[in-house]
This record gives C-alpha cells, structure tokens and sequence, in this order.
C-alpha cells in the first residue's frame, strides 16, 4: 500500500481571495504530498470554486514555469498568469 506523507500545505492566493470576497465561493487548499520509500512528490492544487455569478472552476499550481501561468481554469481548459486570472474574474462582476 502507498504512503504519503504531507510535505507543505498550499495557503490560497490572497489577491485572488479579495476579488473574489463578493462572489460565492469555497476554497480548497492544496497540498504537496510525498510518496514514502520514493523521492516521488504529487502537488495537488489549491481549488478555487466560484458558485455565483457564474462557475468558475480556478486551479492554482505552485510550479515554476518558464510562461509563468500557474493558474488552470477548468471551463476554458486554459492556463492563465495572474494577471489575466484577475481581468476574467473582474469581468464576472460586470
């Protein structure tokens, strides 16, 4: 059977939170798991759901990336920067 063990809990984005703090929401925080008797890590992303104006599914990665996209959203299936993640969720209050 495989053993994980919890290396570093993902705390969710702060920027993100405060644009956010009017829709309905939940978050999950991710987390980075290593599998025992392996020098295998799994990142599991922090989950951002937005229920209300609209769903919105935001995945946020803590990986260095040369494009520097850390941000999945799942109904676009498209990697976005911060930045851009800001601009479509500015747009969902209009």
């Amino acid at each position: 059977m495989f053993e994980f063990e919890i290396i570093q809990e993902l705390k969710p984005n702060d920027e993100i939170l405060e644009i956010i703090k009017n829709y309905k929401y939940t978050v999950e925080n991710g987390i980075i798991k290593h599998l025992k008797a392996t020098n295998l890590h799994f990142i599991e992303p922090t989950e951002y759901l937005i229920t209300y104006p609209s769903t919105l599914t935001i995945l946020e990665y803590k990986v260095n990336e040369i494009a520097n996209k850390n941000f999945y959203i799942k109904e676009h299936k498209q990697k976005y920067n911060l930045k851009e993640i800001k601009q479509i969720l500015m747009k969902l209050k209009i």
